[in-house]
C-alpha cells in the first residue's frame, strides 16, 4: 500500500522532538500515513502556516489566530504551563515594584512578533519598544546592549543565569495570577483541506505519539537531547516535563478555556484584529 506522505513542521527544541519522535521514527503504527519532519524556528513555522505550506505543524497560538481558516487545532500536542512560561530577562535585577513601568522604558529583544510570548507581553505592557532577533540570539542581544531586556522562550527559560542575566518577569506566573489558568503557548495544527477523516486520524496519531513518548520516556528523552542545545539530560528532562504534560495529552476543559481567554483578551485589547472561531479536532 502506498502511504500518504505528510510533512510535520516543528521547532528544534526538546519538547517538540519528544512529542513527534514516535510518529516520525516508526515507533507507532501510522496506518496509511508516513510522516516526515522538518525543523524550523517558531517564527518561520508561523510564517509558513500563514501560507498553508505544511500539512501538520507546530505553531504559536498567536499565529493560529491568523491561519484558523486554513488549519484546524488539534486537541493534543500543546505546550502549556501553569504558573510558568516565557520570561523577560535583563542585565541587572529589576528592583522596582512596578515591573511594567520599568519595562515600558526599555527596548526589548523579542523572538518574533507572531509568537505567543510576544502577544502575552503585549497584554502585560501594552505597546512597547522592541527589536526582533532569532530566539537563540536573545541573550546576546541583551548582553551586547542591542536591547535592554529580552523575551526568552524555549530552553533559555532554564539557562539565563549561566548567561549572566536576571529574570525580571515570568509571563506564565503573571497570567496565572490574572486568570487562574495555564498559559497556552504552542499548539499543533493540521491543514483543513486534507479532509475530515485525515484530520481525526492525524489527531489520534498525535495523541498516540505523545503517549508512546511518555510511556518510553528514557528513549524519547534520549532523542530529544539532540535538540537540547547544550542542556544535560537532567535539565532537558526538566524542560520536557514542563511542556509535555497532561495539557499536552489533551487540552481538557481548563486548557480550552485558557485558549479562548487569551485570544479573547488579545482581541479586546486590540492586539488581534479578529477573533477566530476555535474548534478542536479530536
Amino acid at each position: 500500500m502506498t502511504k500518504q506522505l505528510l510533512t510535520i513542521g516543528h521547532s528544534p527544541d526538546a519538547d517538540d522532538a519528544f512529542m513527534f519522535y514516535a510518529m516520525t521514527h516508526g515507533k507507532i503504527d501510522c496506518g496509511r500515513y508516513e510522516f516526515r519532519h522538518q525543523l524550523e524556528d517558531i517564527q518561520t513555522l508561523n510564517e509558513r502556516a500563514l501560507r498553508g505550506e505544511l500539512e501538520l505543524s507546530a505553531v504559536s497560538l498567536h499565529a493560529y489566530a491568523y491561519c484558523a481558516d486554513r488549519y484546524a487545532l488539534l486537541h493534543c500536542g500543546a505546550s502549556m504551563g501553569k504558573g510558568y512560561g516565557p520570561i523577560v530577562v535583563t542585565r541587572t535585577k529589576v528592583l522596582r515594584d512596578d515591573i511594567a513601568a520599568d519595562l515600558r522604558g526599555k527596548r526589548i529583544a523579542v523572538p518574533g512578533t507572531m509568537t505567543t510570548a510576544f502577544l502575552v507581553l503585549r497584554l502585560f505592557l501594552g505597546e512597547f519598544d522592541y527589536i526582533v532577533v532569532p530566539f537563540d540570539r536573545i541573550f546576546e542581544a541583551v548582553q551586547s546592549r542591542q536591547a535592554e531586556a529580552g523575551l526568552v522562550i524555549h530552553e533559555g527559560q532554564l539557562t539565563y543565569v549561566e548567561a549572566g542575566l536576571a529574570r525580571a518577569l515570568d509571563l506564565g506566573n503573571w497570567w496565572l495570577n490574572e486568570t487562574g489558568l495555564p498559559l497556552p503557548l504552542g499548539v499543533n495544527v493540521v491543514r483543513r483541506d486534507l479532509g475530515e477523516p485525515t484530520l481525526t486520524e492525524v489527531a489520534a496519531l498525535m495523541r498516540n505519539s505523545i503517549d508512546w513518548g511518555l510511556d518510553h520516556s528514557e528513549e524519547a528523552l534520549g532523542y530529544a537531547l539532540e535538540y537540547g542545545r547544550g542542556m544535560d539530560r537532567v535539565r532537558a528532562g526538566k524542560f520536557v516535563n514542563m511542556y509535555v504534560n497532561d495539557y499536552t495529552r489533551d487540552f481538557g476543559d481548563e486548557g480550552r478555556r485558557a485558549v479562548i481567554e487569551l485570544l479573547t483578551r488579545a482581541h479586546a485589547q486590540g492586539a488581534l484584529p479578529t477573533l477566530p472561531e476555535i474548534e478542536f479536532v479530536r
